[in-house]
């Protein structure tokens, strides 16, 4: 066996990929490990503020969207959060809990990096950086090309992610090497993205509301920038808007009547103005916004029906997102049709394996699309 001669080659040493050569290493198998950038785990490193939204403690397969809802369950239950918290913990890597089940690292996302260097070279698995892919070709073994020189090996694991944040160096590899090996990929467009919207110029507003697509919801924050709509709530609804579609927002969560309120307080201050009313159910600035002017006495009680109807259920038809610079996720992705629930193995082309964001396989905000990773990249590496 030559120096260039592996059993597996992983392309790509982001999350998944680094997780799919540790899992192969771990089983007696020659790995590399080829990534164009200059270091490991870039988008790991920039993850959660730095701290590394690194699981969800509530991941299941119902956070993930996929053309196949189904898919994702046998990986995920392989690997699972508790799997990977015990690996965080058997490094001793100090976590925390935020809401809704993130969890974060205590101190910085390179522990997260450094941890899964140590275990890749524990198994000795040959980790190559700034090593750009030219071509992949297979006859008997697979061959890949790169401008360091080529490498051959009996399977190879496509990881090179999706197509957000292309500062981070996110391309279309992984979409354009399936299609070639004759893989069908599903449309594709930006997820956990902000809104562009005409909306109330209100830049630095947040509140917590509910957001609806369909029978979609979701309750967070919501924040309005000089461009539209962000926060988690909108991150989250995002990923299953499509172009043309209105967003419902609950702007009063907390109030199942808001409209008792607005007459109760008719009632008791007639001469208060009805936007400080509403900005005792809401920031000021967007009550301001929202709100008719004058006083509360003057309007009749239907009026204030109205209205609290309308900030239960307002109503954003958003003309856009900001794309895939500001994208955390790229939704859509190679066919899941075309890879094995089990060992995500091409079924048309035996060693060849698509794992993490490539996939059609898109997690919700908050640690899921890391789950994802450590979970498909485990059970390919299982296989590789």
């Amino acid at each position: 066996m030559t120096s260039k001669a592996f059993d597996v080659v992983v392309l790509g040493a982001g999350a998944a990929g680094l997780m799919c050569a540790i899992r192969a290493g771990q089983r007696g198998r020659r790995v590399l490990l080829l990534d164009h950038a200059d270091k490991v785990g870039k988008k790991i490193l920039i993850s959660g503020g730095g701290r590394c939204n690194f699981t969800n403690r509530d991941s299941r397969p119902e956070a993930f969207l996929s053309n196949n809802p189904h898919f994702a369950k046998s990986a995920l239950a392989r690997y699972t959060q508790h799997d990977f918290i015990a690996l965080v913990e058997k490094h001793g890597i100090a976590w925390h809990e935020k809401t809704l089940g993130q969890l974060f690292c205590d101190g910085s996302a390179r522990q997260i990096v450094a941890m899964l260097l140590a275990e890749a070279d524990a198994v000795g698995v040959d980790v190559r950086v700034a090593h750009k892919i030219t071509a992949i070709e297979k006859s008997d073994r697979f061959v890949v090309h790169t401008d360091h020189g080529d490498f051959d090996a009996a399977s190879v694991v496509l990881a090179t992610g999706g197509l957000s944040i292309p500062k981070m160096g996110a391309t279309g590899f992984a979409h354009d090497t399936a299609r070639r090996f004759g893989l069908a990929v599903t449309e594709t467009r930006p997820g956990l993205v902000p809104f562009t919207a005409r909306v109330p110029d209100i830049a630095g507003v947040s509140l917590d509301v509910v957001a609806s697509v369909g029978r979609v919801s979701f309750r967070e924050a919501m924040l309005f920038t000089h461009r539209g709509l962000s926060g988690p709530a909108i991150l989250q609804i995002s990923s299953y808007w499509r172009p043309g579609q209105e967003i419902a927002i609950d702007l009063l969560p907390d109030s199942d009547d808001p409209a008792i309120f607005l007459k109760g307080r008719k009632r008791l201050r007639p001469k208060a103005e009805l936007r400080n009313i509403v900005g005792d159910l809401m920031p000021d600035r967007l009550a301001q916004a929202l709100a008719p002017e004058g006083v509360i006495g003057e309007r009749r009680d239907k009026e204030l029906e109205t209205l609290a109807a309308e900030l239960k259920r307002w109503h954003v038809t958003p003309t856009g997102t900001e794309g895939y610079a500001k994208a955390e996720v790229t939704v859509g992705g190679i066919d899941t049709n075309e890879l094995s629930s089990k060992t995500m193995e091409a079924r048309k082309v035996p060693g060849f394996y698509a794992i993490g964001e490539a996939v059609d396989v898109t997690g919700w905000l908050g640690g899921y699309n890391f789950q994802w990773a450590w979970s498909s990249g485990w059970v390919a590496g299982e296989a590789a």
